[in-house]
């Protein structure tokens, strides 16, 4: 079991545990540090660092954009990296790995006694239900939000975003024609989950982000979390969750040790057991998401289960092997992100320590710390930048509402500026041929991607580069979101044009979708 005493103990206090800590980037213990995950070499926890390094090589070969990546056996870090200008401090955005906190919200609510998993969903909602209520949706449980088997036609998610201004979503989701007999079959339906974390907010009084602070967060040392909020106060439930990579891992951890944590039941292993159980059939073992639903959680083709979220977000538990994987990515192909850890990484995970191996663990530490993605890198100069630079062209009218941009160059970097209607100036830094990261912010309310479904804050990783004379290219990674966004700006005499691409259409080999920005030098 993890506890402060195994770390201290495994961190080490001599020569050897020193030694630990320049083998693994990121990791260090200082006084006052908040609780991490203990560290140990791949060889003594059975896996030989020259396999986690072949993983690797796959990775890189898959062109998988991998973010992060955590290793866990036998309870200790094994290999951890993040491929820069992604970093270990930041939040990641886990899309519907969310679901599963929000399952494990409903479970602490049923363990105190708040709800049943048998109770009816129209139980909770007396204000929203429709004038007549089907025998389908008399039938509707809790259990059934839970297994993704509601019974509906389709996934409700985008009805309930699609709300009348200042309609519940309860009352949309509860008006939806419930056509199968709940139970009855298998459709994946994000409505349920956030259907779940309204349930959490009726019983409890709080949100479900709220309510897992003292009972999940605290305990296992997660305060960097934020999960974002509808008008009515709910957690999305469904996606919108943000943590750091280590956390994943510590959730992760919690579940493969059925709820323990420091010593203590934290959830009942009987409800872990039941959670990650297949609830329902999902598929005839065809696929990475056809061998079984439990309380939404995914089980694995080689065992175990995982928590899933779009572009591959994972924490992978793999009970038989004593092992957790987290990886956060922008991927566009999740069956081949989970086939490489079915294929590379679970058959290298034996059942006793190995012989330790220090130029292959040298090696491998070197592997992890060099993990990056360069930003393009052209033209660093053009005789173009000294005309433009500081002077602010006006954009005409656009759905964005974006006024005016500015491009000052000023040494070894160029500062982007854009106007909005009533907002305050946006500054992004671009670092020429290389990545800016500090002092960049993207707020949520950035006109340029309110379509891009990134509605929070986010740090920017930025470059710049002349791909000719008159074409300034700008790339920006939005860090502790999955994705990326790239602006190039063509200038002809007095005349701007900005064209995008957006990450997920660039990794589709597909045109964006927003229309180009149109503008002209302020006389």
């Amino acid at each position: 079991m993890i506890n402060r005493r195994l770390f201290i103990r495994n961190a080490g206090l001599g020569a050897a545990g020193l030694g630990l800590m320049t083998i693994f980037p990121g990791f260090a213990l200082t006084a006052g540090s908040p609780y991490v995950l203990p560290r140990s070499t791949p060889e003594e926890q059975g896996i030989a660092s020259a396999s986690i390094r072949k993983f690797l090589d796959s990775v890189a070969q898959s062109k998988q954009e991998f973010h992060s990546l955590m290793i866990l056996r036998h309870g200790h870090v094994v290999a951890e990296g993040w491929w820069a200008p992604y970093s270990s401090e930041h939040r990641q955005q886990l899309y519907s790995l969310s679901k599963s906190f929000t399952s494990t919200a409903i479970g602490f609510a049923v363990t105190e006694g708040l709800l049943s998993v048998d109770d009816p969903v129209i139980k909770f909602f007396p204000g929203d239900l429709p004038v007549e209520i089907s025998e389908n949706l008399a039938a509707l449980k809790v259990r059934h939000l839970l297994s993704m088997s509601v019974g509906h036609g389709k996934d409700s998610i985008m009805i309930l975003e699609a709300s009348a201004p200042g309609v519940r979503w309860e009352k949309t989701f509860l008006n939806q024609p419930v056509v199968f007999k709940p139970g009855s079959q298998f459709m994946y339906n994000s409505g349920a989950s956030y259907m779940l974390s309204s349930i959490v907010k009726k019983v409890s009084g709080l949100s479900a982000h709220e309510y897992l602070r003292p009972r999940l967060y605290q305990p296992l040392d997660i305060p960097e979390a934020t999960w974002t909020e509808n008008f009515e106060g709910v957690n999305m439930g469904a996606s919108h969750l943000r943590m750091r990579t280590e956390s994943l891992a510590k959730f992760g951890q919690f579940y493969l040790q059925k709820g323990m944590w420091n010593g203590r039941q934290i959830l009942p292993e009987a409800w872990v057991a039941e959670a990650t159980s297949k609830q329902i059939e999902n598929g005839k073992n065809d696929s990475s998401w056809g061998f079984g639903y439990g309380y939404q959680f995914w089980l694995n083709p080689p065992g175990g289960f995982r928590a899933d979220g779009a572009f591959g977000q994972f924490s992978m538990v793999l009970p038989e092997q004593d092992a957790v994987v987290v990886i956060t990515s922008e991927s566009m192909d999740t069956k081949t992100t989970m086939q490489l850890v079915w294929d590379g990484l679970v058959p290298a995970m034996t059942g006793a320590a190995l012989p330790e191996n220090s130029a292959d663990r040298k090696q491998l530490r070197n592997d992890l710390k060099g993990l990056k993605y360069d930003p393009p890198k052209l033209g660093i100069h053009s005789a173009l930048a000294t005309k433009i630079s500081g002077k602010k062209y006006l954009l005409d009218h656009n759905p964005f509402n974006a006024r005016a941009v500015s491009f000052k160059f000023v040494g070894d970097k160029c500062l982007f500026t854009l106007k909005e209607d009533g907002k305050t100036d946006i500054v992004i830094a671009n670092g020429m041929n290389h990545w800016i990261r500090e002092g960049n912010l993207k707020p949520s309310a950035h006109s340029l991607f309110s379509l891009r479904r990134i509605d929070f804050d986010s740090i920017v990783a930025a470059s710049a580069t002349w791909q000719s004379e008159n074409t300034l290219l700008l790339s920006w990674r939005f860090i502790e979101t999955v994705h990326g966004d790239s602006l190039t700006c063509i200038f002809d005499g007095d005349k701007l044009t900005i064209k995008f691409l957006f990450s997920v259409p660039r990794l589709q080999n597909k045109p964006d979708d927003r229309q180009d920005l149109l503008g002209q030098m302020k006389a």
